[in-house]
């Protein structure tokens, strides 16, 4: 099962419905992190082997860049829909192990 992270972008609504289903889920201010770099971001995610969701396509020059990262999860930020996103990103939590996602980047 997935451990999520969220960077201080995303809706804390779509936390909170994770987190209704029992789904473990960090954010930037849970975790301290407001105001640093994506790379520090991405650090914190290798640390405590959680799956960074966002909707920040600087994530996305990161990995392309060959930085390594524990898995990413992009979704575009006309994407709204906070049940839609909540239903897809449990879906992948029921469905993927860590190792499944390392290093990969999951469009949704």
């Amino acid at each position: 099962m997935l451990l999520y992270h969220f960077d201080e972008h995303v809706s804390h609504a779509i936390a909170k419905g994770l987190r209704s289903r029992r789904i473990d889920v960090s954010t930037t201010s849970d975790a301290g992190l407001v105001g640093v770099s994506d790379l520090d971001q991405i650090k914190y995610c290798l640390r405590e082997s959680r799956v960074i969701f966002t909707n920040d396509a600087d994530f996305l020059r990161l990995a392309a860049s060959g930085q390594a990262h524990s898995g990413i999860v992009y979704c575009h930020p006309s994407k709204s829909d906070v049940g839609e996103v909540v239903r897809y990103l449990a879906l992948l939590h029921d469905c993927l192990e860590p190792e499944d996602i390392f290093g990969k980047i999951e469009f949704f």
